[in-house]
């Protein structure tokens, strides 16, 4: 398919620019691919499409404050580094994002906060990619304690607004446990603690993985060929327990839903000879778009994505091209609200 084909309106007041009062308080559209009915609900009302049997499966990364402001030295420009990924734990190497980059050289220092951090940049990656040390004494718990008090919650420059205290919180899923993503699954946002509950009491299991999401997730496609358009790779991990969960799941028959198009991800690169889940651990650059054979999912919880994003491609390739594209203009409609703290769509 062609990139063009993914464009759609998106009013900007419906980029959603603060989560909803509770997290299960946000819409849900449930969009059926058998029938092309569309839903309107509440996020609390997915316990109903669920039963005994059947699994979720959640991304269980942990967002850490990946957005720095610093300054460098001698002249005492303000700059901003946005850490991508850690390269070797025991020197403290980085790859970084630096703006404004014309002023960020090889060999520049730059501080952070009252000096509890300096770091030197010791290569050039990309137009705005350097590759930085932290030139730091402390061992790594200090340093990434420093790295935490320092930093900023790394919400998306869609949002437009300055992170404020609250995102240290919502800005991460109940799910949280391995700490290595600069942004959020977003479609984890919506669980609680008694949602899950409620879901395990109707003997729904919920069985974890991990994908590091990275900036490449939300990276815009600037070829109209998709084959063309190459992706960031992201760490992943499926652990044993989970393929167990999810492959008896699949042999009783019952229902398999991905929560976000990050799990579903991982999933699709960790798939058998057999269709059958199996326990990986390493970097996926998979990028999932029309037409497409999903092996695992027979469900998928997504938010409403912007137009001619890898994430709206993702949904057509799940849900239907035709089907999902209807349903998009529907929610423009009827206001539903965008991005990472919008709305949700269950496609089942």
């Amino acid at each position: 398919m062609k990139l063009s084909a993914f464009k759609f309106e998106l009013p900007e007041e419906l980029i959603a620019l603060y989560p909803t009062e509770t997290r299960d308080g946000s819409r849900l559209m449930v969009v059926h691919k058998d029938t092309g009915e569309i839903e309107h609900k509440q996020f609390s009302d997915i316990i109903e499409y669920f039963n005994d049997g059947d699994v979720i499966v959640a991304n269980d990364t942990k967002v850490f404050p990946a957005r720095l402001y610093g300054r460098k030295e001698k002249t005492n420009a303000k700059i901003e580094v946005f850490l991508l990924r850690e390269l070797n734990q025991a020197s403290h190497l980085w790859d970084v994002l630096v703006d404004p980059a014309r002023k960020i050289r090889v060999g520049n220092k730059l501080f952070f906060g009252d000096g509890e951090l300096v770091a030197e940049v010791i290569d050039n990656t990309t137009s705005r990619g350097r590759t930085i040390r932290f030139l730091y004494d402390g061992d790594n718990d200090e340093f990434y304690r420093t790295l935490d008090m320092l930093g900023e919650t790394p919400l998306p420059k869609e949002i437009g607004r300055e992170a404020e205290s609250q995102d240290r919180e919502r800005y991460q899923t109940i799910f949280a446990a391995e700490k290595g993503a600069v942004a959020a699954p977003t479609a984890g946002l919506h669980f609680t603690p008694q949602l899950v509950k409620r879901l395990a009491l109707q003997g729904v299991q919920l069985a974890p993985i991990t994908l590091h999401v990275g900036l490449g997730t939300f990276r815009s496609v600037d070829v109209e060929d998709l084959t063309k358009h190459k992706t960031d790779s992201e760490n992943y991990k499926v652990s044993e327990k989970t393929c167990q969960i999810v492959n008896e799941a699949l042999d009783n028959k019952k229902r398999v839903c991905s929560i976000g198009t990050t799990a579903m991800r991982a999933l699709e690169t960790a798939v058998s000879a057999h269709h059958r889940l199996k326990p990986a651990d390493g970097w996926t650059d998979k990028f999932i778009f029309p037409p497409y054979d999903f092996k695992i999912c027979s469900a998928l919880v997504t938010n409403f994505h912007k137009p001619q994003s890898t994430l709206l491609m993702m949904a057509c390739a799940f849900g239907g091209f035709d089907l999902v594209m209807r349903a998009y203009e529907e929610a423009v409609k009827e206001r539903y609200r965008f991005f990472t703290y919008g709305d949700a769509m269950l496609i089942i």
